[in-house]
């Protein structure tokens, strides 16, 4: 049975996703487009659209050129909507990277992507510039003075840019990172059209005034939410966006209040502070509208928690990099927000709920893994296609890997996941990659990684491991925390004689996870 959005379908612009965006840029001038919350530092729409020129300028005359790849490794900062636009404006591809990887997570992206310019920040140069050499990368930029590299204002030639040809049906604008359903991460390809119908799908959904609009920019850029729903759709919508380069939730809370936010895109983790964080007693949030949560599942008492203390309504949807940002969620107003749920299928899309075991629709109410189709599904994983086919099937559907089931009304709810990533504080972790890196250790002979439930992150990472050599937990611990980034850290370890496996010597994760389950369940 395929689900359909209850709203009509889309016309999809044949446009390219540079100038989707800057659509309002010229009419809203002086107009503050993203104001760094901290410090109070603004780009204007009209600053934005000079610099987005003068940066694609500078670039093309070191010779970047349509198809090429610009690399980002950076927080939330304003020069960040520049440089993505600016690379686009070329019919350049855009690499995001979490400003919290390793050298060595770094220089694998690098590499793979062929990336021949990198853009970091001052405090993440050295690790950039070391991450960078035996790449492609010709040059490293930065924001401000930084030893091994250019200041990006090196960058701004003056313009105007050349005038580039763009296919945005099968051109490239982004290549994000994700897990998809297991193992490391993968790049997925995003073309102008996959971006620009997302884009197009929210702004019908997700309603916001052009002039009252003021959306915390909390999440990260590099991730699909931030990416797409956030910096892209705002920029689009003419909101003003307050960023914030490093989460910390009582400087949260005053940039709300400081700024008078109105909208609030958040990960189930912040929802879970605003539901229960004394601090959030001594502040004014009462310029809120509306909290969006996404990334990772939010339970019904947290959202109804939220919704009582803050005062303004909590709109649950369910996303992933594969399809360049969301595809189901709530609608405004109280008879079509169903507590829970995560909502209703998009417009341009469409969903099926298959039985896992048989291939086979099932029916409402009934559980089975989440498939879906539409314009922003993702074009496939870069140089992976192996992985590609394995969740991408010829007919277009993505296999998303999360167990579902859809009422009678057709709103979905997910209950549980197909695939093996762990979701912490909204991010993904591959349990394939911790445990690869958990067998280099020369003590430990065997190990398996899980998702550990945890209230306030949703889940960590636990690890199972059999010893050759005496070993504690903290020291295993200590060791993955040497190698990734923080996020992916291991938080809890047991140590184990033997790790469940199949007949082939495949690990049987479910064992292990149903296993957790059970001791954590209350009694």
């Amino acid at each position: 049975m395929i689900i359909r959005s209850p709203l009509p379908d889309l016309e999809i612009p044949d446009v390219a996703l540079c100038d989707f965006v800057m659509t309002r840029f010229s009419e809203l001038g002086d107009k503050p487009a993203i104001v760094d919350g901290p410090s109070g530092r603004t780009l204007t729409f009209a600053d934005l659209g000079r610099g987005i020129e003068a940066m694609a300028a500078g670039l093309a005359a070191r010779g970047f050129v349509r198809g090429d790849v610009f690399a980002i490794c950076a927080p939330n900062v304003p020069e960040y909507a520049i440089a993505f636009l600016a690379v686009n404006r070329l019919g350049g591809i855009v690499t995001t990277m979490n400003p919290l990887y390793t050298r060595d997570e770094i220089a694998h992206q690098l590499k793979e992507t062929g990336a021949r310019f990198l853009l970091t920040v001052g405090p993440l140069a050295e690790a950039c510039v070391a991450a960078s050499r035996g790449t492609g990368v010709q040059e490293v930029f930065s924001l401000g003075e930084a030893a091994g590299t250019l200041p990006l204002s090196a960058l701004m030639a003056g313009g105007p840019a050349p005038s580039v040809r763009i296919d945005p049906a099968k051109d490239l604008a982004a290549l994000p990172y994700s897990s998809g359903t297991s193992g490391v991460p993968k790049g997925v390809m995003l073309t102008h059209r996959n971006i620009v119908a997302q884009l197009l799908q929210a702004e019908n959904l997700l309603s916001g005034d052009v002039q009252e609009e003021t959306v915390i920019a909390v999440l990260p850029f590099f991730h699909i939410y931030g990416m797409v729903l956030i910096l892209l759709r705002g920029l689009r919508r003419g909101f003003t966006l307050v960023s914030m380069a490093r989460f910390d939730f009582v400087q949260f809370l005053e940039c709300v209040q400081k700024y008078r936010v109105t909208y609030a895109p958040l990960v189930p983790p912040i929802v879970l502070g605003l539901a229960k964080h004394p601090a959030v007693e001594s502040y004014d949030l009462s310029s809120l509208r509306q909290i969006g949560s996404g990334a990772a599942p939010l339970g019904a008492e947290v959202e109804a928690a939220c919704a009582k203390r803050v005062g303004c309504s909590v709109m649950q949807g369910y996303g992933m990099t594969e399809f360049a940002g969301a595809s189901i969620t709530n609608l405004e107003g109280p008879d079509h927000n169903r507590v829970g749920s995560v909502g209703l299928v998009w417009p341009n899309m469409e969903a099926r709920i298959v039985d896992v075991e048989t291939g086979k629709d099932v029916g409402p109410n009934e559980r089975g893994e989440l498939w879906m189709r539409g314009p922003n599904v993702m074009q496939g994983y870069f140089k992976k296609p192996e992985a590609t086919a394995d969740m991408l099937l010829p007919d277009g559907w993505l296999r998303t890997g999360d167990v579902a089931y859809v009422d009678d009304d057709g709103y979905f709810f997910i209950v549980d996941r197909v695939k093996e990533l762990i979701k912490h504080n909204g991010y993904q972790v591959a349990p394939a990659e911790l445990e690869a890196l958990l067998l280099r250790h020369p003590a430990i002979a065997d190990a398996a990684v899980i998702p550990s439930p945890d209230e306030e992150t949703g889940e960590v990472p636990k690890a199972f491991v059999v010893l050759r050599a005496p070993l504690t937990p903290e020291a295993v611990m200590a060791f993955v925390a040497e190698h990734v980034a923080p996020y992916k850290k291991v938080r809890r370890v047991a140590i184990v004689e033997s790790i469940p496996k199949s007949p082939s010597g495949k690990i049987l994760r479910r064992v292990l996870i149903d296993q957790e389950r059970a001791a954590v369940r209350p009694t």
